[in-house]
């Protein structure tokens, strides 16, 4: 169990897809990702979510990432968000996302 203070500082925020690129550098196939967190500005992320999702589909899709992580380099990008999805063993990534249309950059809670 963790404490509910520990969980108020993680920073779960929407965010809009605003950019995504092919990432043949990493080592499991994933995606560059831009993200407009309004008034919080943009991040980037890689993504390892190719199995499920087009460039197509993600481009203007909201989705919901923890922002106040340390920046993480994956190979040569330097990623400055974690996107969030459910995990089941060696089954695709589902992103995890607003049922409906939010505005960017507005906190998890």
């Amino acid at each position: 169990m963790i404490a509910w203070k520990d969980f108020e500082k993680v920073e779960l925020r929407v965010g809009t897809i605003i950019g995504v690129d092919d990432f043949p550098k990493a080592r499991t196939p994933a995606y560059k990702l831009k993200i407009d967190f309004g008034d919080l500005g943009i991040k980037q992320s890689s993504a390892q979510i190719t199995e499920l999702y087009t460039k197509e589909d993600l481009l203007d899709k909201q989705i919901i990432a923890v922002i106040n992580l340390p920046k993480k380099q994956i190979a040569d990008f330097m990623s400055e968000c974690l996107v969030t999805g459910v995990v089941e063993g060696d089954e695709p990534v589902v992103l995890l996302h607003p049922e409906r249309k939010v505005k960017n950059g507005l906190r998890i809670g």
